[in-house]
C-alpha cells in the first residue's frame, strides 16, 4: 500500500483511540450503583488564587459503596473543598466535620439510573460523531491524494475502505463500552 495511504491511516486509527480513551474519561465522571472518586475529577478548588484539581489538593477515598471521604492536606481549604463540591452539583451536599468533608451518596433510584444510563448514551453518540468525523478527515485526505494524481483511483477506493472498515471497528468498540456502562449502572 502507498506510504502516504498508510499514514493517512495510521492518523486515522490514532484519532479514533483518542475519542475512545475520551469516551472512557468521561464514562468514569458517571456514578453507577457504587460511588466512585472519579465523581469528583471534575471539581476544581480555588487554591491560592489558581483553579486546581481537587484530587490535586487532597486525598480522596470511597470507604464504602455510598461514602466519599475528602482530606485536604491543608485544612484551610475544608470550605474552600465544599463551596467547590455545592458549586459543581454532583447531587450530594459535604459535610465538614472540622477536619475532613463527607460525601454521602444515597442508593441511586430506578429514575436515577435511568438518567446515568441517558448521559452515558450522550456520551457514547458524541464518541461515534468523533469517530466518524475522523472517518471524514481521513477520506477527504485520500481523495485530496488521488485529485492531485499522487494515488490512483483503485488505491483511493482501497484506502477509503480501509478507513470504512476502522471506522466500522471503533463504532463497536463504543457500543460494547456503552453496553459495560450500562450493565454496571444498572446493577443493583
Amino acid at each position: 500500500m502507498n506510504e502516504q495511504i498508510s499514514d493517512i491511516l495510521e492518523e486515522t486509527k490514532m484519532g479514533m483511540e483518542d475519542s475512545i480513551e475520551a469516551l472512557k474519561k468521561n464514562f468514569k465522571t458517571i456514578r453507577t450503583g457504587k460511588v466512585n472518586t472519579n465523581i469528583l475529577d471534575n471539581v476544581f478548588v480555588d487554591y491560592y488564587g489558581a483553579k486546581t484539581k481537587l484530587s490535586q489538593v487532597a486525598t480522596i477515598l470511597a470507604t464504602d459503596a455510598t461514602t466519599i471521604v475528602i482530606s485536604p492536606w491543608e485544612k484551610n481549604l475544608l470550605t474552600e473543598i465544599e463551596k467547590a463540591i455545592q458549586t459543581a452539583n454532583i447531587g450530594v451536599n459535604p459535610h465538614n466535620d472540622g477536619e475532613q468533608i463527607k460525601l454521602f451518596f444515597p442508593p441511586m433510584t430506578t429514575e436515577q439510573r435511568e438518567e446515568s444510563v441517558k448521559q452515558a448514551k450522550g456520551m457514547a453518540e458524541n464518541a461515534k460523531v468523533a469517530i466518524r468525523n475522523h472517518r471524514k478527515d481521513g477520506n477527504n485526505a485520500i481523495r485530496k491524494l488521488e485529485k492531485e494524481k499522487e494515488i490512483s483511483i483503485d488505491e483511493s477506493k482501497k484506502g477509503q475502505e480501509e478507513i470504512q472498515k476502522l471506522t466500522d471497528q471503533f463504532i463497536s468498540k463504543v457500543d460494547e463500552l456503552f453496553k459495560a456502562k450500562e450493565a454496571e449502572i444498572m446493577k443493583i
